[in-house]
């Protein structure tokens, strides 16, 4: 997930071996942030967490609040990136293997049940080295291709989906510029990949 300050926009891309991870991964909200609920899913972080970052709390205290107390935290993986930028994670200490996160100013990378870390590696410096004249869904979209490329999900690949809002939304009234699902799939991101490109094209930017 990431923040573009230029853009003004907060982004979640991922993907997995489940089905229809789009459904209950991504949670972002215009001038406030974006979070990933992964792992042992809690769908309550991205409802509780968006209203948390809402009332102005920042991402490290986002997760910290969302994790305390959470009888299942050593099972759970969270990922914040607030209204400003500032980025925070946390992965319990039993995640399935190979698990982990990588922060930086405006961007969280996290993942479980890896193929290694060169996954998070090949995602970060996706992330870091891309093109940044296209838009923050692109850019997210092509550190998830990277990371799939060197293995991805350990488990095989399933759903994927790409969430990004930002002060111009796909229609009147609203502030989400992407969301593109792909449930069930033999390759998720491929496929996530084309619905981008065609997604792209009603506004003159293939």
């Amino acid at each position: 997930m990431a923040y573009s300050r230029a853009e003004e926009s907060w982004g979640v891309a991922v993907a997995t071996r489940y089905l229809a991870v789009g459904a209950m991964v991504p949670a972002a909200e215009f001038g406030v942030g974006a979070l990933a609920t992964q792992a042992r899913t809690n769908m309550a972080y991205r409802e509780d967490g968006l209203a948390m970052l809402r009332a102005g709390l920042g991402a490290k205290e986002v997760v910290g609040a969302l994790v305390e107390g959470d009888e299942w935290r050593r099972e759970r993986q969270i990922g914040v990136v607030d209204r400003d930028g500032v980025a925070a994670a946390w992965t319990g200490e039993d995640c399935g293997p190979f698990a982990d996160a990588r922060l930086g100013e405006g961007y969280a990378i996290q993942g479980n049940l890896l193929a290694g870390a060169e996954v998070l590696a090949a995602m970060e410096h996706a992330w870091l080295t891309g093109d940044t004249t296209i838009p923050l869904a692109g850019q997210l979209l092509a550190a998830l291709v990277a990371g799939d490329e060197v293995g991805g999900d350990r488990r095989g690949r399933q759903s994927a989906a790409l969430y990004v809002v930002g002060p111009r939304g796909i229609g009147d009234g609203s502030h989400v510029e992407t969301d593109l699902r792909v449930d069930d799939a033999p390759q998720p991101i491929s496929e996530l990949s084309r619905l981008w490109r065609l997604h792209r094209q009603p506004h003159g930017k293939s």
